[in-house]
């Protein structure tokens, strides 16, 4: 398969190269970024980092599943998910056969892969409904954005350098978003069950939750 720039792959040293060469499937750069600590800090790090350190929060595995799926002949593409009252959630996301699907790291169960089954961008973003919400079980998600290509930031280094990360993340968060409801619909979401929550909350690293 065809990659998307030619020269991606100078980004990455051989050792590099011989690490994400084992990441054959969208499906074995989930099971590496599970396998990778949760990070509960606030700073990012680049693809490179998150190679080496295996450590990564929800951005800074969505970044590195981008980075992953280019060697595998996909764009690097992520789509923003706009909460309030909660953090905010990147995913990565890839097609096959026309159909989206998307790699996730998130302190949170139900936030995570996606297979490649749903026709459109909007599909793929509310998959992740019923699973977002806040430590008060509130549902959280709001929008989403449009695909965003990370490949416009090339010149920057984003693969291999933290120094460019805010920027990047900046110029996300000021792309174009879509609501998931009206208002009047939001205003009557009613909190997630006992059992969703409880779900949902498995396995979560206490240090990385949003808190009110």
């Amino acid at each position: 398969m065809k990659r998307t720039r030619p020269d991606a792959d100078d980004a990455w040293t051989k050792a590099e190269r011989k690490l994400l060469d084992r990441l054959k499937t969208p499906m074995a750069i989930q099971c590496f970024l599970e396998g990778a600590e949760y990070s509960a800090e606030s700073t990012y790090r680049s693809p490179r980092q998150v190679l080496h350190d295996c450590c990564a929060h929800c951005t800074d595995g969505a970044l590195f599943a981008a980075a992953a799926l280019r060697r595998l002949g996909d764009p690097p593409l992520i789509m923003d998910l706009r909460a309030v009252r909660d953090d905010d959630h990147l995913v990565a996301v890839f097609r096959r056969d026309g159909r989206l699907g998307a790699v996730a790291k998130s302190n949170f169960s139900g936030l995570r892969y996606r297979e490649p089954v749903y026709r459109s961008l909007r599909e793929l973003a509310m998959s992740y409904f019923d699973g977002f919400f806040n430590v008060e079980g509130e549902r959280t998600l709001r929008e989403y954005s449009a695909l965003f290509s990370l490949a416009r930031f090339d010149r920057l280094h984003w693969m291999t350098d933290t120094v460019c990360l805010d920027y990047v993340i900046t110029r996300l968060d000021a792309s174009r978003h879509y609501p998931i409801a009206p208002r009047r619909i939001i205003a009557k979401f009613e909190k997630v069950d006992e059992r969703s929550y409880r779900a949902g909350m498995l396995g979560v690293k206490e240090e990385g939750l949003w808190r009110p």
